[in-house]
């Protein structure tokens, strides 16, 4: 009686008017790759991703010419406080954002996302003066909280054996955006300066020369968002309550109390008590480990950009913006193709912990190259760099999508999104300590090009590695644990 009782329990029930069972029941259904909806998620994580740091190859320049700083050695302080005031707005609102897609539901959660993209990139690209600058960064920052949501959406919108290459579309989507996003601003900055026959001086491009890249991204994701209306939504809702909808014999073990057998009910929210999710572990240690590794990305792709537009005489490259934006190209093409080739393969044969532990022990010796890089030229130096680049960013992907796996595993449905929010949070807050510190160590290094010790940019590519190898060590016991070792 007691079997009969447990497969009563663990038998579906669907609710005919509730989105999220809908969904499970497309996915019982469902034979083959869900291209639909890959492509899908790929597109809304793009859309959000793209205005993040397209900033970055034009933002040397765009800082320049508004006259803030006073030496061109302090550029990069201020181009710091640019960059990290779009990360201080998510620290701000993504608990609140995973609270609402737990609560509300995940499709209103990444439509507002994207629409906040549209009107304050736009404004962004329209900026006259420092503050208003660091004012539409921030806001953007503060509503564009959908990455945490889409990773919950990610997770519930396929089949078990779909989930992992639906977590590494959310990824390696965000990874290309964060490389696409430069490109495009390092080709469409200046465009008057660049392409006299088609932009004049004149023209509204002319008078706010960063303006283009502002305006494709914003108007890509108009598109974006206005397709998102159609996207499924994938939580539960049983007569206004969200319900709990997981059928593992996982689920029916932890809960604590009360049951509805053979009479098609199941639990709602209320009646069941919440994990404290600053009390599990595998997830509170899944995140750190993620933000030390989303600390060294976000520095790092300010630095990049900084040191390949700063001039020879301060250790930099003096690339064009434009000349920025075909490096970022190549590696974002170099990450799309690694991405839907060798990547399933890969996580499959070493796992999220593994490819963590082995991603960033390469990255150090990769990064230790690029001083030794800047001596280079000509034909040499674009291909090491761009050799270089493809590997350092593919690296950073493999290891991002391993540990949206790890945190997603580590709590159920019912707490994804707030899990994804805290996670949101403290990402945000490192990311935000990224661009801020890596300004500031950007402009300090250019003052000690003559140092006995590590001068220059030796010493940034240094600080850069002393971060990473802290997060590979994390990834080892007993600080990183996984959900089936801690019960």
């Amino acid at each position: 009686m007691a079997e009969e009782s447990r497969e009563a329990l663990l038998k579906k029930v669907y609710y005919e008017n509730c989105p999220g069972c809908k969904v499970e029941q497309r996915k019982e259904s469902q034979r083959g790759l869900p291209i639909k909806m890959l492509v899908s998620i790929w597109l809304v994580v793009l859309s959000a991703a793209l205005p993040i740091s397209s900033l970055f190859p034009f933002l040397y320049f765009m800082i320049r010419d508004l006259h803030i700083a006073k030496r061109e050695e302090d550029i990069g302080y201020y181009a710091g406080y640019v960059g990290a005031s779009f990360m201080i707005g998510r620290v701000l609102t993504s608990i609140f954002w995973g609270v609402v897609a737990d609560r509300y539901g995940r499709k209103p959660v990444i439509i507002i996302g994207i629409a906040a993209v549209v009107i304050f990139n736009t404004l962004f690209g329209l900026s006259v003066n420092f503050w208003m600058a660091i004012s539409t960064r921030f806001l953007l920052g503060c509503l564009n909280g959908l990455l945490g949501p889409i990773k919950a959406y990610a997770s519930e919108a396929f089949r078990e054996e779909h989930q992992a290459l639906g977590m590494s579309t959310v990824s390696v989507a965000w990874g290309i955006g964060l490389i696409i996003g430069p490109a495009l601003g390092g080709f469409l900055a200046q465009p008057a300066d660049k392409y006299p026959n088609i932009f004049s001086q004149n023209s509204i491009f002319g008078r706010f020369p960063y303006f283009l890249p502002c305006l494709c991204i914003s108007l890509f994701a108009f598109g974006v968002c206005i397709a998102s209306f159609w996207l499924p939504e994938t939580l539960h809702k049983h007569n206004g309550n969200t319900r709990l909808h997981d059928d593992s014999f996982e689920a029916l073990e932890t809960a604590s109390y009360g049951s509805f057998a053979n009479e098609g009910k199941q639990k709602t929210e209320e009646q069941i008590p919440k994990e404290n999710l600053f009390k599990n572990w595998p997830l509170m240690s899944a995140i750190i480990v993620y933000c030390v590794y989303s600390l060294h990305d976000m520095a790092y792709t300010e630095i990049f950009s900084l040191w390949a537009v700063s001039p020879r005489k301060l250790g930099g490259l003096s690339f064009s913006t434009e000349n920025v934006g075909e490096v970022l190209a190549i590696s974002g093409f170099g990450l799309f193709v690694f991405q839907i080739t060798l990547y399933p393969f890969v996580e499959r044969l070493l796992g999220p912990v593994m490819i963590a532990r082995i991603g960033g022990i390469i990255t150090i010796p990769l990064l230790s190259s690029y001083p030794f890089i800047a001596m280079l030229s000509g034909f040499s130096l674009y291909l090491m760099l761009n050799i270089a680049s493809v590997l350092k960013n593919v690296l950073s992907i493999t290891i991002v999508t391993g540990m949206f796996i790890l945190q997603n595993k580590a709590v159920d449905q019912r707490q994804r999104g707030a899990a994804n929010g805290i996670s949101m949070t403290a990402m945000s807050l490192f990311k935000a300590i990224g661009p801020a510190g890596g300004g500031a160590l950007f402009s300090w290094a250019q003052t000690r090009l003559d140092a006995a010790i590590l001068p220059g940019s030796q010493m940034i590519f240094f600080i850069l590695n002393v971060v990473e190898a802290i997060a590979v060590l994390m990834t080892f016991k007993p600080f990183l644990t996984l959900r089936h070792e801690h019960r």
